[in-house]
């Protein structure tokens, strides 16, 4: 019985017609290497419904890893997330054009979870491998944060059954263009980076210990 991983990336939202975290995670469909195979599922740029369909996702699929991915568009690398926190304080409408603002995530739960990914791990052999990253402090208060979270939570209900967390890409070249002095990355380096993600994940139990704060 190969593991599950289940890999999540989002339609495309803020008048936006393409999503490079939706098609970087569908690239990644039904990808098997050693003891693994890769679920994908796109979730809706909506707050709350966003939540419910990765929820049925994970108790569907009983994944031992889950990364949830979304678009940052204006970064310049691939960001992997340390911590999602308890807010949602939309700067835009999601797409039911809802603008959800100072709210939690959940109601009477911690005010911030750390993922359970091997960040630093992760970032290393990105880097190795010649791919821009780095370890993201923040992962805003739209709905990636509310996903990353809402993740989080049902990732502590599994105790240590389910290693979970969120990676930030940004914009496609496509997208790029029409963002006038924007970074942009290769759709074959965001799938090549997502399977360094999942490869690493998969080697590290613990993490490695290394400098991956920023000084601002």
């Amino acid at each position: 019985m190969k593991k599950i991983i289940l890999l999540t990336g989002f339609e495309p939202f803020n008048q936006e017609t393409i999503n490079p975290s939706w098609e970087a995670v569908r690239a990644l469909r039904d990808w098997s290497e050693g003891d693994f195979i890769v679920h994908a599922r796109q979730l809706p740029c909506v707050f709350g419904r966003a939540n419910k369909v990765l929820h049925q996702a994970v108790e569907e699929l009983q994944p031992c890893v889950v990364i949830a991915v979304g678009q940052a568009g204006g970064r310049v690398d691939l960001s992997v997330e340390r911590i999602a926190i308890n807010i949602d304080d939309a700067p835009i409408a999601d797409n039911v054009q809802r603008q959800i603002v100072d709210q939690p995530v959940v109601y009477g739960a911690p005010a911030a979870y750390f993922s359970t990914l091997p960040i630093k791990a992760i970032v290393h052999a990105l880097r190795e491998a010649g791919l821009p990253a780095s370890v993201s402090q923040s992962a805003g208060t739209f709905v990636c944060n509310h996903v990353f979270y809402g993740l989080m939570h049902q990732a502590r209900d599994w105790g240590t059954t389910m290693r979970a967390g969120f990676i930030h890409i940004p914009y496609l070249p496509q997208q790029a263009a029409a963002h006038p002095g924007t970074a942009s990355m290769k759709l074959e380096d965001m799938v090549e980076g997502l399977r360094i993600a999942i490869r690493t994940t998969l080697a590290h139990t613990v993490d490695v210990r290394e400098a991956g704060g920023l000084t601002h």
